[in-house]
């Protein structure tokens, strides 16, 4: 009778600590809280303005909105500013990103217009500290290193930021080394991830089942659908935070919007 008991301990309560938050402080959860985080930048529909551009982010600082981000990066390790894994869609270039020195990249232009691919010091300096910005790294073969440059240069910021990835290792990265940095998982429902993940690593990710590793702040989720234990991890304190938005309907339900394509209130209630 104790092993059953036992074993029906360990059954309820194994869900509860793989999926359980951190918690971060109420001043830097006041920095994001119920409020709109431009996507990329405030970047046009037809990439007129392109993402993740310094027009976009002068755009979102002018306007008073937070940012959200992609860093990466270069071959020769440079952080720079940039979205996909490869650079066809935004460069028309059949490579990766990080099979290209900065030099190289600077060749390239941002969806036949005239900008390039920013490193990320360029849009903290014109960030300059103004607005919050939520810094997505993306994850690929060098991670570690990724996670130590952004790091530095993050440490030299001043401003309010926080970070987040879909990769659980890299959250977990800052855990352990900027414990005092608020972090956050991306995520989806395991059914949105379309391919783009082994069937076993989408069920995984759509549950938060690493959390135990990274124990992040805030659950960034696509609008949409959420497992019972992405509810669950948000009943027991993490910040809900909502990408990509495309109207106000969003601020319902979330503590923090990431958005794009239209101009929401800089806060909410």
């Amino acid at each position: 009778m104790p092993a059953l008991i036992i074993t029906a301990i360990i059954i309820l309560t194994l869900p509860v600590y793989l999926i359980f938050p951190g918690h971060a402080k109420k001043k830097k959860k006041d920095a994001f809280y119920k409020r709109n985080i431009a996507h990329r930048g405030l970047f046009d529909r037809d990439q007129l303005v392109p993402e993740n551009s310094l027009p976009a982010f002068w755009r979102a600082v002018d306007r008073g909105y937070g940012v959200e981000l992609d860093v990466q990066l270069s071959e020769d390790g440079r952080v720079v500013v940039f979205h996909d894994d490869d650079l066809k869609r935004a460069c028309k270039v059949e490579r990766r990103v990080d099979s290209v020195d900065f030099a190289g990249l600077q060749n390239l232009s941002l969806f036949d217009t005239t900008e390039k691919i920013p490193l990320f010091t360029d849009v903290l300096n014109i960030l300059g500290g103004k607005v919050p910005v939520i810094v997505e790294l993306k994850t690929g073969k060098r991670n570690k290193e990724l996670c130590q440059k952004t790091l530095d240069i993050l440490r030299g910021y001043n401003g309010e930021y926080c970070i987040e990835s879909f990769d659980p290792f890299i959250v977990s990265w800052f855990r352990f080394h900027a414990p005092n940095i608020m972090r956050g998982q991306l995520t989806q429902h395991p059914k949105d991830f379309k391919g783009s993940a082994p069937a076993i690593a989408a069920f995984i990710l759509g549950n938060v089942l690493f959390n135990f590793l990274s124990r992040p702040h805030f659950i960034a989720h696509r609008i949409g659908k959420k497992t019972p234990l992405v509810h669950l991890s948000e009943f027991f304190g993490a910040m809900k935070v909502a990408w990509t938005a495309h109207d106000k309907t969003a601020e319902r339900d979330f503590d923090t919007v990431i958005f794009e394509h239209y101009l929401p209130d800089i806060k909410y209630k």
